[in-house]
């Protein structure tokens, strides 16, 4: 088991996944937190880190398991882990393992909150976490982001964003609403309460909060068989810019999630540059969940494997621990 006895293997076998399992990283048997921040003790205490020891304790953790590290090396060393692992790691590397080490809900409103935050607006970050988390999940941000940061989560994108987001909320709304109506005829999308026409956070909640990806699937769906087109046509049909190019995204991510974190992936790698932080927070976040649909996506379409492309990529214990995360070379 790696962390336990005589040090971490070099190659450690990952259990089976189970049936219908689309990640990469799942529970490890028999792990226990009292014993692995040992390991992390002994890989940061002393001159030098062990970087290879916190990867193959790490990436072989799910994150309910590697959360509760975090209370287990309080009670044990009397120290924060968090505090510990950043002054021993640096760059990159750093920012994969804290990130590694958030509850998903956690690090979702992080990010969120940093793609708000400051002089101009991640849109691309806000579509991709609002748009493929579920309503549940979306719910649990929203909370965690008033206990953390002092307002509601459509509130701060009320006040916080540019016009140009809130415009898409909005559009978006609107376009999802007049689909369902002629697909459903006089069914309405919303209740009456929440189909208040011009005020943000009703259509925040609307749009993410009052329908399920798989019902907004369907209702593209039935739309492409009776209009004759897919919806993103529709949209470039009717509006242009980066309003076209906001839609188009949020649609792309609700009807085929793992194709679009494929080509969010991609767009992270190519070019000037590697967009270190989607890339990391799509690797983290989608591990397990869906890393392996993505991956089959990400080969399809690009004639290359995901795998492939973060070796090209990136470096030392950041590219160790990425693929990790990546789960295999297709």
């Amino acid at each position: 088991m790696p962390g336990y006895g005589g040090g971490v293997p070099a190659n450690p076998q990952a259990p089976a996944f189970n049936k219908g399992f689309r990640g990469t990283i799942k529970d490890f048997p028999g792990a226990d937190p009292l014993r692995d921040v040992e390991v992390l003790r002994k890989a940061m205490k002393g001159f030098g880190t062990d970087e290879n020891a916190i990867i193959e304790l790490l990436g072989n953790r799910s994150n309910k398991q590697r959360v509760p590290m975090v209370t287990a090396y309080k009670t044990t060393y009397g120290k924060d882990l968090i505090n510990d692992l950043k002054s021993e790691l640096t760059g990159n590397f750093e920012n994969l393992v804290i990130a590694m080490m958030k509850k998903p809900a956690h690090y979702d409103a992080y990010e969120l909150r940093e793609a708000i935050k400051g002089a101009g607006t991640d849109e691309a970050c806000l579509i991709e976490i609002l748009s493929s988390r579920s309503n549940a999940e979306i719910l649990e941000i929203n909370q965690i982001y008033k206990a953390e940061y002092g307002k509601k989560l459509e509130d701060a994108i009320s006040s916080d964003t540019s016009g140009h987001f809130r415009r898409l909320l909005i559009s978006l709304s609107s376009l999802i609403t007049r689909l369902f109506m002629s697909v459903f005829g006089q069914q309405k999308l919303y209740t009456a309460g929440e189909n208040k026409v011009g005020t943000d956070e009703s259509q925040f909640n609307a749009i993410l909060c009052a329908r399920s990806k798989p019902h907004l699937r369907a209702v593209f769906q039935e739309y492409q068989h009776m209009s004759g087109r897919e919806i993103e046509k529709s949209i470039c049909r009717e509006m242009s810019g980066n309003l076209e190019d906001g839609m188009v995204a949020v649609v792309r991510c609700i009807k085929n999630t793992p194709a679009y974190f494929a080509e969010r992936l991609y767009n992270a790698m190519t070019g000037a540059g590697t967009k270190d932080r989607t890339l990391i927070r799509i690797m983290v976040s989608r591990s397990e969940v869906d890393m392996l649909d993505i991956r089959q996506e990400y080969l399809k379409k690009y004639g290359k494997s995901l795998y492939t492309h973060i070796s090209g990529d990136t470096s030392g214990d950041y590219k160790k621990l990425l693929l990790k995360l990546c789960g295999g070379n297709d």
